[in-house]
């Protein structure tokens, strides 16, 4: 990477993708490639694959984690921030007026409108599971890790299942995904140093630890809550829906009704998946609520994929040459497909779907992202207009 951006620059040039990203998290690192490797040459292909390689071996949203790392390289760690609030704060801002202007939506039509952003999850999360299968799970031996997570998380429901499962997806994936394990050059130059990379580690593990302990009320369980769930995502974008729904919704926080609707909303906004954080924090009825709520649950679940990624770029060459760390990370993957599995099941398919006119707008909806490759954010307004249609009718 040659030359240098100042953090005001970094940060406008981030707040256009910010603005204008939709698709999801691999749809953001071809904008970023774009951007950043084709037009502006701020590093080149190999340096940029060695990015996008580390993000996708980490926890957290591996999108925003490449922005981060790319204002990171470019700017120094003011850089690295002035990227992360760009591309995030334009979707976050959109989710937390959706959730203010969501409650004002009384009658029929508005019930049906909510409803359908419900149903729009369903193809959208019945997409991911489709794509992250096929990618994730090629071979037997992958294909029956997720299996046996989602059957552990769907017969035994609670994040110490969710977390069980990934634990015993990276022993399986050490015991029976060592093939094809390959050690590359690593073509990016960390500008974090080993001792604060350790920092770094260090305090991703306190926290995770501390976000453990038994927190049943006000900020810091907020806190907690979001943190925990960003820290054991693996494959960011929708794996995070089943430790949110576990973190929010389990304990009476937040409805699976109003979970739902805002995690359709999410999908018609540009930007990061994790930006749904902010419409939870607004919307919970924990302390603090509103804005403030909106803007702990954003830095909360954002925080571990951040730490992770600061304290694990020193050491990413080393790392990544290891066979039993990519074997390992090949279970954890197929792991997370077998959780998402079992959240398209509860709570996206069963709080979703009363009816057949409720399938066959479900179905519609997986067909136009599948077959048609429609932009997600035309299939949320249909599936949302059906939903109103549906409700000014029943």
């Amino acid at each position: 990477m040659t030359g240098r951006s100042t953090p005001r620059e970094i940060l406008f040039i981030f707040a256009r993708l910010g603005l204008t990203c939709f698709g999801g998290p691999i749809a953001h690192i071809g904008y970023f490639r774009d951007a950043f490797v084709v037009r502006r040459r701020w590093l080149d292909e190999r340096a940029y694959a060695d990015l996008v390689a580390l993000c996708q071996f980490l926890p957290g949203p591996a999108s925003s984690q490449v922005g981060f790392s790319l204002g990171l390289l470019r700017g120094g760690y003011a850089g690295g921030l002035a990227a992360w609030l760009g591309f995030t704060l334009p979707s976050a801002v959109a989710l937390v007026l959706f959730a203010y202007g969501a409650g004002a939506l009384g009658g029929p039509t508005g019930a049906g409108l909510l409803h359908g952003l419900k149903l729009v999850a369903v193809a959208i999360v019945a997409q991911a599971v489709l794509g992250m299968a096929r990618s994730l799970c090629p071979d037997r031996s992958r294909a029956s890790i997720a299996v046996a997570a989602l059957g552990l998380t769907i017969f035994v429901p609670g994040a110490p299942s969710q977390i069980g499962a990934i634990t015993l997806g990276a022993a399986a994936g050490l015991l029976f995904c060592r093939d094809g394990a390959v050690s590359e050059r690593d073509g990016t130059a960390a500008p974090v140093s080993r001792r604060m990379g350790l920092l770094f580690l260090g305090a991703f593990l306190v926290l995770l630890a501390l976000s453990l302990a038994p927190l049943h009320d006000g900020t810091l369980a907020l806190f907690a809550a979001f943190y925990r769930s960003g820290a054991l995502v693996f494959g960011g974008g929708h794996v995070v829906l089943p430790l949110l729904r576990d973190a929010v919704v389990v304990p009476g926080w937040v409805s699976d009704s109003t979970f739902l609707a805002g995690y359709g909303a999410a999908q018609a906004v540009p930007g990061p998946l994790f930006t749904f954080a902010a419409y939870l924090g607004a919307v919970a009825n924990v302390p603090p609520g509103g804005a403030a709520g909106a803007a702990v649950a954003l830095v909360a679940i954002f925080l571990p994929g951040l730490l992770a990624l600061l304290g694990t770029l020193p050491f990413w060459h080393a790392l990544r040459t290891r066979t039993g760390a990519r074997a390992a990370m090949r279970g954890i993957n197929a792991a997370v497909v077998g959780l998402l599995g079992a959240a398209l099941y509860d709570p996206v398919w069963i709080s979703a779907v009363r009816g057949p006119a409720d399938f066959a707008v479900a179905v519609a909806g997986f067909v136009l992202l599948v077959v048609w490759r429609a932009p997600p954010l035309i299939v949320v307004l249909l599936s949302a207009a059906c939903g109103a249609a549906l409700g000014s009718t029943g």
